[in-house]
């Protein structure tokens, strides 16, 4: 009853109570049945698979057995399907992307040449790496960290304890391997990455 005379009043005095969004409420719609609580809800039967283009008819059997003869070809033949088929159909030659300076991700990056040739090109940065230390030089290899870095003893232990990690970057190949060689005089293990 109370929403029946609020449903009156907001029909009445549309500036007031906003009607508009009033009547997209669907409880004051006049029409509205409630859901029944005790009804059970509706199963929805999916389909097995999504096919986005519907249902396609089966290949006529012509097309069947053309697939039976390539499947049973030796493959250097069906390697030549390709090429056989675009030049009787008079099909444009695929050419190659260029990819250079394209940022086309990890796995399309290692697969590139042109970047394997730049990668074993002489680096001229290195970074040190603490692999291990036995538990016993601690202090040592904390004291030789704070000699080449310039932290402070916190730092330098909270770094020491998070091995393997790296002890410093972008050094040159003279000075990465006299850390190395300062490391593993009091006992670490560092390597050069």
């Amino acid at each position: 009853m109370k929403i029946a005379r609020l449903y009156q009043f907001a029909r009445a005095c549309p500036a007031i109570c906003g009607r508009t969004i009033l009547l997209q409420c669907r409880w004051f719609q006049p029409d509205f049945v409630p859901r029944d609580p005790t009804a059970k809800p509706k199963r929805y039967k999916y389909p097995a698979f999504y096919d986005p283009y519907g249902p396609r008819p089966p290949p006529s059997d012509k097309i069947v057995q053309l697939a039976e003869k390539i499947a049973s070809l030796p493959p250097e033949e069906r390697m030549q399907i390709g090429s056989a088929l675009q030049a009787k159909m008079s099909l444009p030659k695929l050419q190659r992307i260029d990819t250079e300076g394209l940022d086309v991700g990890a796995q399309a990056g290692a697969r590139a040449g042109p970047a394997k040739t730049e990668e074993k090109a002489e680096k001229t940065t290195f970074d040190v790496k603490l692999e291990k230390f036995d538990a016993g030089v601690k202090l040592k290899v904390i004291k030789e960290i704070r000699s080449f870095t310039d932290l402070g003893l916190k730092e330098a232990k909270e770094l020491v304890e998070k091995a393997p990690v790296i002890l410093k970057q972008q050094v040159t190949k003279e000075e990465a391997n006299s850390i190395i060689e300062k490391i593993k005089a009091v006992g670490g293990i560092a390597v050069m990455e």
